[in-house]
C-alpha cells in the first residue's frame, strides 16, 4: 500500500482540490450506502455504548511504524459493510490512556478507532499529525484492512494532539473529518484545511486558552467550508481526558455526518446547537 506521503502526492497530481464543502463519497455511491446502525436518537448519541459489539487489538510500540503504538477498537459485525477509521492522539506528555474512552465509545457506534501513543511525550503538533496519519496507514496494512474503507478516514486529538489533527489535515486533504479537542498549536492559521472540522474549546481552559488557540484556529479555517466551534461551559483543558457526554454527542454526530455521509445525524448539528448548560459558545457555518 502507498504511504500517506506518496498517496498525497499522487492525489495532488491527479486532482484539483477546492475549498468549500468536502465531498464525503464519490458521486456514484448512494449516501445511505455508508449508514451504519439504527436510526439515531438523542439517547443513542449520548449513550456510553452503541449497538455494535467490539473487540480490541493492541499495536505494540515495537511493531508500530511512525507512531508509538496504540490500541484498536473495532466492530465485530461486518454484515453492513466496511467502516470509517478514526485515529486519536493524546496531548502533551500524555499517553493514549488520556483519550482511551473514545475508542470503545466510537467503535461501538460503527467506526474502527485507533488511540495512539506518540513517539515522544513532548512531540510537537506537527509530529503528532504525522503520527496520526501513520496510525491510519497502519490500520490499512493490518489484518483489519478488509473492514476499513480507505476513503473514509478521520483524525481527532486533545491539546497538542488537537493541533496535530489540524496538521494531519493540512498534510493529507483527503481526510473526511477533523476534530481538535481543546487544541494547542503555535501555528494559528490553517486555511489549507478543507476537511469538515469540529473544534471543541473549553470555557475555563488555562493551558490552551480559547482566545489564543481554539477560537483563532476556527476562524482561520476556510469561511466557505464545513466547520463548527463548540465551547464547553465550565470546562477545563483536561475535559477530553474523561468521558464527556457533550464531546461524545457532537463528535459522533460529526463523524457520522462527514465520514459516513449519514444525513440522519445532520439534525444534531444543524440548526446549530443552542448555547445551554453544556455549551457556552457556538459558531458554525451550518445553514
Amino acid at each position: 500500500m502507498q504511504s500517506f506521503s506518496r498517496a498525497l502526492r499522487a492525489a495532488l497530481a491527479a486532482t484539483v482540490l477546492t475549498t468549500g464543502t468536502f465531498a464525503a463519497v464519490p458521486a456514484a455511491v448512494a449516501a445511505d450506502d455508508f449508514q451504519r446502525g439504527p436510526d439515531p436518537t438523542e439517547e443513542s448519541i449520548e449513550a456510553p455504548r452503541g449497538t455494535f459489539e467490539i473487540e480490541v487489538a493492541v499495536v505494540p510500540r515495537a511493531t508500530a511504524e511512525g507512531f508509538g503504538g496504540g490500541t484498536v477498537y473495532y466492530p465485530t459485525d461486518t454484515s453492513e459493510g466496511t467502516f470509517g477509521a478514526v485515529a486519536v492522539s493524546p496531548g502533551y506528555r500524555s499517553s493514549q490512556a488520556a483519550i482511551a474512552w473514545l475508542g470503545p465509545r466510537l467503535a461501538s457506534q460503527g467506526f474502527v478507532v485507533v488511540t495512539i501513543d506518540t513517539m515522544r511525550p513532548a512531540d510537537s503538533p506537527a509530529r503528532r499529525g504525522d503520527q496520526l496519519l501513520a496510525a491510519l496507514d497502519h490500520l490499512q496494512d493490518s489484518e483489519l484492512a478488509d473492514r476499513i474503507d480507505p476513503d473514509r478516514l478521520a483524525v481527532m486529538g486533545h491539546s497538542m494532539g488537537g493541533g496535530g489533527s489540524l496538521e494531519a489535515a493540512k498534510e493529507y486533504p483527503a481526510l473526511q473529518a477533523v476534530i481538535p479537542m481543546t487544541p494547542w498549536s503555535s501555528d494559528k492559521t490553517f486555511p489549507e484545511v478543507s476537511a469538515p472540522t469540529l473544534i471543541v474549546g473549553a470555557e475555563d481552559d488555562r493551558i490552551a486558552r480559547v482566545r489564543s488557540h481554539a477560537e483563532p484556529l476556527y476562524e482561520s479555517l476556510p469561511a466557505d467550508g464545513d466547520k463548527a466551534y463548540l465551547e464547553l461551559r465550565d470546562a477545563s483543558h483536561s475535559a477530553p481526558s474523561a468521558p464527556h457526554t457533550a464531546i461524545a454527542r457532537y463528535s459522533l454526530s460529526w463523524l457520522k455526518r462527514y465520514v459516513d455521509d449519514d444525513e440522519r445525524y445532520a439534525q444534531f448539528l444543524c440548526p446549530a446547537p443552542a448555547v445551554d448548560d453544556d455549551l457556552s459558545e457556538v459558531r458554525t457555518t451550518c445553514d
